[in-house]
C-alpha cells in the first residue's frame, strides 16, 4: 500500500516563501524512516533535518515539493486556508505515484471539512486522513514536513546572502522586525521578499511614518527657535 503525507513550511512569516511537500512512501519503508529518526520537523534541529532531507528522499516512492512566493500568496483571491487548500490539491495531482491513503497536516479548525476539500479537487481516489498536529502522528506527514522546512530553511539562507541579517521571517523575530525596520528607513518601502498582505508590515510602516513626522515637527520648532533668536 501506498501512503501519502503532506505538510507546509512557512505560513506564518512575513518574509519568505511558504514550503508544501507531498510525499509517497510504500508502507514498508515506513519503519525504514521511524529508524532514521524522522518525526515532527519542529522537534529535530536545523542540522539534522539537513541530514533527514536526502535519506528520506531515498526511501520514497515519490514527492513534489512547491515553493510559494509572497507575490503569489498577497495575491490570492480567497483566504489562507483556502490557498493552502488550492496548493495541497496541486502537489498531490502532480504526484506520479498516486498513493492508496493521504494523511494531512489539518489547518482548519475542523479537520474533516480541511480533508473533504481538498478530496474534492482529487483527480483520483485515496482514502484521507485529515487531523491536527498530523506531523506528530503520521511517519509520511513526518516526512513531509521535514522536507518542507528545509526547503523553507535554504530558500531563507538564499535570502540572507543577498540581504544580510533578516531572522527567520516570523513576525515574531525581534532580528526579522530590525531588518524590515532598517530597510525601510533606507529605502522608504519593504523589500520584495515580503508578504504586503500581512499586518505586520503595516504596524511597522505606521510606526515610522510617526517616527519620520515627529522628526519633521521636531526640525521645524528649531528652525523657528534659530529664526527667533537671530
Amino acid at each position: 500500500m501506498k501512503l501519502a503525507g503532506i505538510d507546509e513550511a512557512g505560513r506564518g512569516p512575513v518574509i519568505g516563501p511558504m514550503a508544501i511537500a507531498a510525499v509517497v512512501v510504500d508502507e514498508k519503508n515506513v519503519p525504514k524512516l521511524e529508524e532514521l529518526g524522522v518525526r515532527d520537523s519542529k522537534k529535530l534541529t536545523p542540522k539534522k533535518r539537513e541530514k533527514l532531507f536526502d535519506e528520506i528522499i531515498a526511501l520514497l516512492d515519490d514527492y513534489v515539493i512547491l515553493e510559494l512566493w509572497p507575490e503569489e500568496i498577497d495575491s490570492r483571491v480567497g483566504t489562507l486556508n483556502e490557498f493552502e487548500v488550492e496548493n495541497f490539491v496541486k502537489a498531490l495531482n502532480s504526484l506520479r505515484v498516486k498513493p492508496d491513503v493521504i494523511y494531512i497536516d489539518a489547518a482548519d479548525v475542523k479537520e474533516a471539512r480541511f480533508g473533504e476539500d481538498i478530496r474534492k479537487g482529487l483527480k483520483f481516489e485515496a482514502e484521507i486522513v485529515a487531523e491536527h498536529r498530523a506531523d506528530d502522528k503520521f511517519v509520511p506527514v513526518s516526512a513531509a514536513s521535514i522536507i518542507a522546512k528545509v526547503t523553507r530553511d535554504r530558500a531563507i539562507e538564499k535570502l540572507k546572502e543577498e540581504y544580510g541579517e533578516i531572522g527567520s521571517g516570523y513576525p515574531s523575530d525581534p532580528r526579522t522586525r530590525v531588518f524590515l525596520e532598517n530597510y525601510y528607513r533606507e529605502h522608504g518601502r519593504f523589500p520584495p521578499i515580503v508578504r504586503r498582505s500581512w499586518k505586520t508590515l503595516k504596524k511597522i510602516e505606521e510606526k515610522l511614518r510617526a517616527e519620520i513626522e515627529a522628526r519633521k515637527s521636531k526640525k521645524k520648532g528649531q528652525v523657528r527657535l534659530d529664526e527667533f533668536l537671530r
